[in-house]
Parts: C-alpha cells; structure tokens; sequence
C-alpha cells in the first residue's frame, strides 16, 4: 500500500504539472488546494527538490515548480523515493535486490520467479502513470 507521505507528493506533483510552465506555486496553494497539511507538503518538497524532481524560487512571487516535464515523471519514480523498492520481496527487486536468507537456491525458487514477473507488471504500470496521465 502507498504510503501517506507517497499520496501527498504524488498529489504535489499533479498539481505542480498542472501548473507547468506557468510559474511558481506557493506551498500554501498546494496544500489548500489539495488538502495536505502545509508542514507536511513542506517536507515533502524538500525532498523531491534534494532528488532534482522540483526546485524552488524565494519571495513574494516564489514558489516550486517542476524541474521535468510531466511526461517525463512517473508514479514509479515517486513510489522509488517515498515507499522504496516496487518489487513484493528483496531477491525480485532491480534496485534494491538482497537475497534471502531463507532460499537454498534463487535459480530455481517458485516464489521469486512468479514475484518477479508481478514486479516487471507492475513496473511496468507504474511507468506508464506518468504526471501527465494524472491530468488529462
């Protein structure tokens, strides 16, 4: 299950796309209009500039926008920073792979090959919910 923290930067990032090369949204808009509490969404944002997905601009007319096209930002590169790993266990993770203390030999577990391919399907998905799809 996505976690809060996840929802709130995804909602974050759609508003943000939806105000693409429109000039800067104050935290205070973003959090109104999606009803985050504004303490939160400041942290959130705080990351997602750390990870170069937004930047911000101080002052009166300031404010964040994206640093990507919407195109270009998907639901897996959200989930990556906020939830980790797409994969259901360790040993079927592309990014965050460990093995498994309890298996005698990966090349043959049932469990990993079948949560592996669940993990290529719902990459895969993940991939293609891109910000804009969120907004059209």
């Amino acid at each position: 299950m996505m976690s809060k923290r996840c929802k709130y930067a995804l909602k974050a990032m759609v508003r943000l796309a939806r105000n693409y090369n429109q000039g800067f949204l104050s935290t205070s808009v973003i959090a109104q209009d999606e009803n985050i509490p504004k303490k939160f969404l400041e942290q959130i944002l705080l990351e997602l500039k750390r990870v170069k997905l937004v930047n911000s601009k101080q002052g009166k007319a300031g404010g964040y926008y994206l640093l990507k096209s919407p195109d270009d930002v998907s639901l897996a590169d959200i989930y990556r920073i906020f939830d980790g790993p797409i994969a259901l266990t360790s040993c079927a993770s592309l990014n965050f792979y460990e093995a498994c203390d309890d298996c005698v030999d990966e090349a043959v577990c049932y469990l990993r090959k079948e949560l592996m391919i669940v993990r290529e399907k719902t990459r895969k998905s993940m991939m293609e919910a891109t910000l804009t799809k969120f907004i059209n």
